[in-house]
């Protein structure tokens, strides 16, 4: 629900510390390691929002482990995350889209309890024409103890061992949503005090919504059961249903968390295992979808359920309202 003007503003640090009294057990640990975050946050959305002027639009000239051409504000945005999180010292093992392998992170004892993946900068392709991007974060607790040896086993966990996700979209305001399991909040970023402030907290997901988000041009690769349910959602029974698609998943997700509907990423022939990433992209998602009451699935399975075998796995996503996303799935189910 939004806050009105009377009530008392409350920063995002506040929030987490506020939750944190209703767990007795809880150290402090996490509202420190989330300020890393929103710091990171508050330096990127300066660097996007002057990017044309500090000449950092285009391609950085190298590729990353995907083989995509990395632009200079991946590069600057990946850096900032691992310079704002790397000496938090409660961090044992970060991991990003635009890194290779997971790279463990010194701490005074050597043993941060916390792995935190991300994309740095989603949708940076449409920096260039000042469209909306995003970074996405998760947060796992490592399985091993002591001083790291095992990083795979610490990193590949299912979505459903998350503590933590979010994501902070960069668009006419920079706003940024988290979770802790406990509901999903909304802060907006204040830019005269630089801080985040409460906006909206227990955010609930409509459980139907009107509109849909795809890339159409891909409909004649994908599978028959989208194709069927994208045709019925033109039609007079359907409503019809609205097409909005903005290319940035940060960007689709938020409009979908606020008004409802469905976003598809479906396999292709050209990607039979999806495109999107489960790790850093579609985890968490999935998680604050469906702690504002949506869900999220595969085409076959829950996102949050699916052991990943590699940090940069791909996955098709299914993710919105309840009904939305059934139906979708219906219709995958009868082909």
């Amino acid at each position: 629900m939004a806050r009105s003007s009377d009530d008392r503003l409350i920063t995002v640090q506040q929030h987490i510390i506020e939750q944190q009294r209703a767990h007795p057990t809880a150290t402090g640990e996490f509202s420190w390691l989330l300020s890393g975050i929103t710091l990171a946050a508050c330096i990127i959305q300066a660097k996007v929002r002057r990017a044309a002027l500090l000449d950092i639009l285009g391609g950085a000239g190298s590729a990353n482990v995907h083989g995509e051409i990395q632009q200079k504000l991946d590069v600057l945005a990946n850096e900032t995350m691992e310079r704002c999180l790397g000496f938090r010292g409660n961090v044992g093992i970060l991991a990003s889209e635009e890194l290779d392998e997971a790279k463990i992170v010194s701490s005074p004892t050597g043993t941060g309890k916390y792995v935190v993946i991300y994309d740095p900068l989603d949708g940076s392709s449409n920096i260039d024409v000042n469209v909306s991007v995003g970074t996405i974060f998760s947060i796992f607790e490592r399985i091993t103890s002591g001083p790291i040896t095992d990083v795979k086993r610490d990193v590949l966990q299912p979505g459903t061992k998350q503590i933590a996700a979010g994501y902070v979209v960069y668009g006419s305001s920079t706003v940024m949503c988290y979770t802790t399991g406990n509901g999903v909040h909304m802060f907006t970023l204040e830019p005269s005090i630089g801080s985040f402030m409460l906006s909206a907290e227990n955010v609930c997901m409509p459980e139907r919504g009107k509109t849909y988000s795809v890339n159409e041009a891909n409909a004649d690769a994908f599978p028959s059961g989208i194709q069927k349910w994208l045709k019925w959602a033109k039609t007079k029974e359907a409503g019809p249903y609205t097409a909005r698609y903005i290319g940035s998943l940060v960007a689709d997700f938020h409009r979908t968390l606020l008004r409802g509907g469905v976003f598809l990423y479906p396999r292709t022939a050209k990607d039979p295992t999806g495109k999107l990433r489960l790790m850093y992209e579609a985890n968490p998602i999935a998680f604050l979808a469906e702690q504002a009451g949506g869900t999220a699935s595969d085409g076959t399975q829950s996102i949050l359920e699916k052991q990943p075998e590699s940090l940069h796995e791909r996955t098709p996503l299914i993710v919105g309202s309840k009904r939305e996303v059934e139906q979708v799935l219906d219709y995958l189910k009868r082909g």
